[in-house]
């Protein structure tokens, strides 16, 4: 049972460190696509929250976009600011604040990482011992 168990952690372990490292393909594939086709933007930032900040941009054609899934490494941003955009002329829903990139992104997930792996380390290591045959 404990070997089972030490066998689940272990997979668990794996499971958030696949996802937080796909969490990093993701940026660097917008990162690449966002500097394919860039447009530039001044935008405002028209809403906030836990899961998204939304800004407001003109387009270099003059088309004005609200991408619905919000801006790209929002962190430090507030309603009504003023931001510099990076955007894909071909997909303007693809917005990144200007000068920010995946690099972002690399403390908060190998910091994720980290705590995964702190507290998810010893409990293995606890389950492997504990299911060893005694000498």
């Amino acid at each position: 049972m404990r070997r089972s168990a030490s066998r689940l952690v272990l997979a668990l372990g794996g499971l958030c460190t696949a996802l937080l490292l796909a969490i990093l393909l993701a940026c660097f594939i917008n990162d690449r696509t966002i500097e394919g086709s860039r447009g530039t933007a001044v935008a405002e930032v028209v809403e906030t929250s836990w899961t998204r900040t939304v800004v407001r941009f003109n387009t270099e054609d003059g088309r004005v976009f609200i991408p619905s899934g919000g801006v790209l490494y929002p962190s430090g941003l507030h309603e009504g600011q003023l931001v510099r955009v990076e955007y894909n002329r071909q997909d303007p829903d693809l917005v990144r604040v200007a000068g920010r990139t995946v690099t972002v992104a690399l403390l908060p997930v190998f910091g994720a990482l980290a705590v995964v792996w702190a507290a998810l380390g010893p409990v293995y290591w606890l389950l492997r011992r504990s299911a060893s045959p005694s000498r």
